[in-house]
């Protein structure tokens, strides 16, 4: 009988300073909802963001008690959290078991960070290995109108393999209020790297269900 100890084996989220918080704490809770371990990176920026949107205070010294504010979810298990600074942590090498990569959302500064290899920190490091390693990276662009230098950076992603999925919600799953639009991103989002989940409905072919009842 085999006593090997099975390898833990992560999805790393990031979060960039771009308005959008509530999508990643809709990813978060799903992965963690579907038993998926999660390695959790959030950008100095980020931080500002989420105070400015939710009014919480992320710090690394209480990280946990933080997020279990942010996601209104106690059982975090399951998470590891590595400080956007620390170069030494493990989804910066290639060698560390992780599945794949989310950045929700992402800034067009991450954006072109991760496109262009500059790795200024964790966040931009661990997709720089989830490229360079051929596993699923997902970039959730939060921002809008888009100039040329972003979609730019944006096509060039796409080229080295990473599927680049705007944070635009879709109105044919009957979303009326803005925790249900941000859940039908999220589940795209999720959707992308085949982590089931139940966050919208799905569209069927029937024209005008999205207004009836389920």
């Amino acid at each position: 009988m085999s006593t090997a100890k099975q390898v833990r084996q992560p999805w790393v989220v990031g979060v960039s300073g771009a308005s959008g918080t509530p999508y990643a704490a809709s990813v978060l809770r799903a992965l963690l909802a579907a038993g998926e371990a999660v390695d959790l990176v959030v950008s100095r920026a980020a931080r500002l963001t989420l105070l400015d949107e939710t009014g919480i205070s992320f710090r690394d010294a209480h990280w946990h008690e933080d997020l279990a504010q942010w996601l209104g979810v106690q059982e975090l298990e399951n998470v590891r959290y590595w400080p956007a600074g620390d170069f030494a942590a493990g989804p910066s090498s290639g060698s560390y078991p992780a599945k794949g990569m989310l950045v929700v959302p992402a800034t067009t500064g991450a954006v072109a960070g991760i496109a262009l290899g500059l790795s200024k920190d964790l966040l931009q490091r661990a997709a720089a290995v989830t490229l360079k390693e051929r596993r699923p990276l997902v970039v959730c662009v939060r921002e809008t109108p888009l100039d040329g230098v972003t979609l730019k950076h944006l096509v060039e992603l796409d080229a080295q393999g990473a599927v680049v999925l705007p944070a635009s919600p879709g109105f044919y799953a009957g979303g009326s209020t803005a925790r249900e639009l941000v859940d039908f991103v999220a589940g795209r989002v999720l959707d992308a790297v085949g982590v089931p989940h139940e966050l919208y409905r799905r569209w069927e072919g029937d024209l005008g269900s999205g207004g009836k009842v389920a």
